[in-house]
């Protein structure tokens, strides 16, 4: 299993560049950032300046969208990347949550999102694509290449990723969940005929580590990861309001979101939200990755053994540099390169 960091763009810039240059020191594979232009700083300046100063981790947004940034901008943007660093990133992308909301908008259409992943894509890798009903090639790109993960919980954005995703991103690591929605992508991708194996699987979810499992201290981390579940809360009642408590998504995923009332995207992503204090601790466990080194290899070698391929940790508290270390020295070496299922 692979292992990323998520970061927001927050500033100073250069402390987001220098949590990248320690995550690739130690041991994780990519680094991922927030993409909402308003609320943080610009991701794709940052991310340039985070290939220049490192070497070997991949990088992308966690997630872009087709409804702030013309598709063939971003295209643009992957393959000059690729050209500057050597095809070193990987497109997440989505319907739009806090980068439109934030501003008064909507997600995009599941169709408006499906024609951003293939024409993306196509560009990306230097072929040709249709842009508003024009075919445009970037002629400079041909040595680019890039893969388009889609992030997505309902059952038609499950089943759109399975019909034309490279990958999978599920923010929540409940190993129940991310059986149920794997399965649902899988079964996707067999029905359009394409290969179910060669869809790869991230999950994505705060990961904090204390080092004395003491109640004070899984208080705190409870309090400062408790936000996440108000973050999933947003999408889980879009998808109550489009398809009703019998959507078929897990209740393990829905029914807690009973006591939410609204949201501030001033807010969004940010330790001690306010509007995430609906939680409850059951649910910050369930959907994060806390507690103990150890307690971080069991669960991480749970979902890998459903199929997940990366797990990429959300570093938004008050103990970045402290969970890179303890997984530097701890839980990457578990599923490092060889490692194809760690032990507790």
């Amino acid at each position: 299993m692979d292992l990323g960091i998520v970061l927001q763009t927050n500033p100073p810039a250069a402390r987001t560049v220098a949590l990248a240059e320690a995550a690739e020191a130690a041991g994780f594979s990519h680094v991922w950032t927030f993409d909402s232009h308003v609320l943080w700083e610009e991701p794709y300046v940052i991310l340039s300046q985070i290939l220049a100063r490192t070497s070997r981790v991949m990088v992308g947004p966690m997630v872009t969208n087709p409804a702030t940034r013309d598709v063939s901008v971003t295209a643009s943007t992957f393959a000059t990347l690729n050209e500057m660093y050597g095809n070193r990133t990987v497109c997440g992308i989505g319907r739009g949550d806090s980068a439109v909301r934030v501003q008064g908008g909507r997600p995009t259409t599941l169709a408006a999102l499906r024609d951003a992943v293939e024409t993306i894509r196509e560009l990306g890798n230097g072929r040709e694509a249709l842009v508003d009903g024009t075919p445009i090639r970037f002629e400079w790109a041909s040595a680019s290449r890039l893969e388009v993960w889609v992030a997505a919980y309902g059952p038609k954005a499950l089943e759109l990723t399975g019909e034309v995703g490279d990958g999978f991103i599920l923010q929540l690591a409940d190993p129940d969940i991310a059986a149920w929605m794997i399965g649902a992508v899988r079964a996707a991708a067999e029905r359009a005929g394409r290969d179910p194996a060669a869809i790869r699987f991230c999950v994505a979810a705060p990961m904090y580590v204390i080092a004395d499992d003491t109640p004070q201290a899984r208080a705190h981390m409870l309090d400062q990861c408790r936000w996440f579940g108000g973050m999933v809360g947003n999408h889980v009642a879009d998808i109550v309001a489009r398809y009703g408590a019998t959507s078929g998504v897990p209740e393990a995923l829905t029914a807690y979101i009973a006591g939410r009332d609204g949201y501030d995207y001033a807010q969004h992503g940010r330790a001690g939200n306010p509007h995430a204090d609906f939680v409850p601790d059951e649910i910050v466990e369930r959907f994060c990755v806390l507690g103990t080194a150890r307690e971080h290899v069991a669960k991480l070698t749970v979902l890998a053994e459903l199929g997940v391929d990366q797990f990429a940790g959300y570093l938004q508290h008050d103990d970045m540099e402290g969970t890179l270390a303890a997984y530097g020295d701890s839980v990457v070496p578990a599923f490092g390169a060889g490692a194809a299922v760690a032990t507790a």
